[in-house]
């Protein structure tokens, strides 16, 4: 009876943590079928940030550095580099409120993160102004 009872507390923690953005994520290029690299998001200080754990695209340099950048992720290797920032939990299962980075332009967007498909995948949003592109990335871990 105290295992059953153990158990029932530890489901809404486990259903949480599978409607968290947090873990490793592989990305998917808009076209939806190009893996492009394994984002790693975490939780820092109350918000979220990710960062590229590894490169997947066999044509990407594996020492490039952001070089259109223009904070102070410039010129830093992409491998490693935190591409979201400041993200936060804004109820209904959305994260938002922080930026991601296009390392590809150096340019920054608002960030929406939105965990579907029971946790197992992440549609990410990236806005500027009323315009924005999403990309559905998959869970690895």
């Amino acid at each position: 009876m105290k295992f059953l009872f153990a158990a029932a507390l530890l489901l809404p923690a486990f259903a949480f943590a599978q409607t968290s953005p947090v873990g490793l994520w592989k990305t998917i290029d808009d076209d939806g079928k190009t893996a492009k690299s394994l984002v790693r998001i975490s939780e820092q200080g109350g918000t979220l940030v990710a960062s590229i754990d590894k490169l997947l695209d066999p044509s990407a340099e594996p020492n490039a550095k952001c070089d259109k950048c223009k904070d102070d992720r410039k010129d830093q290797p992409i491998v490693g580099l935190q591409i979201i920032r400041g993200v936060k939990a804004e109820g209904d299962g959305i994260w938002g409120g922080g930026e991601i980075l296009d390392p590809n332009n150096g340019k920054t967007y608002r960030t929406r993160l939105k965990p579907i498909d029971g946790g197992k995948k992440l549609e990410m949003r990236g806005y500027i102004g009323p315009f924005y592109r999403s990309q559905v990335w998959l869970r690895v871990e």
